[in-house]
This record gives structure tokens, sequence and C-alpha cells, in this order.
């Protein structure tokens, strides 16, 4: 095993302000979900279905690999978002023992809200987060 690095007190700081601007926007999105009538966790489900790469549709599976919770307790959200008429879910027609998941229009409303706000957010973030990433990072190499 290597021998750690020694961290500099200006390490340490830096490393502070990162996770502290990181909490800060994680407690601005938790607020902006209650604030729409979901969970944080909802949220982020929707956020994962509309974001999949390549297509509109999630399976249970990809949606736990996304969220990294268990299956069961995907099945619960899916359930939970089902109820409040944000997902419908459908079984695959290629393979029945799997089960799709995605956004009703209701669900890409209240999406569509939450993400322009946390878009605003980040444009506002997003210079403190990129100065502490570059420090974090150390000097760029020469090419």
């Amino acid at each position: 095993m290597p021998t750690p690095r020694k961290i500099t007190q200006k390490q340490y700081e830096t490393l502070a302000a990162f996770r502290f601007a990181l909490r800060q926007f994680l407690r601005f999105s938790e607020q902006a979900a209650h604030g729409a009538g979901v969970t944080p966790q909802q949220h982020q489900a929707l956020l994962a279905i509309k974001g999949f790469p390549g297509r509109a549709k999630v399976t249970v599976g990809e949606l736990a690999e996304r969220l990294q919770i268990a299956h069961h307790s995907t099945v619960g959200l899916v359930d939970r978002l089902t109820s409040e008429k944000l997902v419908i879910r459908e079984a695959c027609k290629e393979d029945r023992r799997q089960v799709h998941v995605s956004l009703t229009k209701r669900g890409e409303r209240l999406l569509e809200g939450l993400s322009s706000s946390h878009q605003e957010e980040l444009r506002r973030i997003g210079p403190e987060l990129r100065d502490l990433l570059e420090e974090m990072a150390g000097p760029k190499k020469e090419k």
C-alpha cells in the first residue's frame, strides 16, 4: 500500500471549502424538492429516468444502479412515484420479467421546474466549485 501524501493546511482548507459548497448545493436541492412536494430521493429518481442516456425509460434495475440503492428499495420508490402519478411502469415487451419506468406529463412538468431552479443555483455557485476543483487538482502539467 503506497504511503499517503502529506496534506498541507491549505489543502485541508480547500477540501473543507469544497465539501461545504457541495453540502450547500445538496441542501438547496433537498429544500427545492420538498417545496415541489416530493422527497429528495423522488426528485433524484425523476432526474435519473429523464437523464438516462439514449432513451426515455429505464428498468427498475437501472434506476436502482443510478440511485445506488437496493432493488427492493427502488421498487418501493417507484410504487410511491406511481401513486403520485409522476411515473408509469410497464412490462418490457422483450423480457416480461423486466419493468420499464418512464415519466408522466405531470412528472415531466415537476422535474422541469426543479431542474430549472437547480441550473440557476449551479450558475450561481459554479465558479466557486470550479475554482476549488482546480485548486485541488493542483498545477496543470505542460504537454
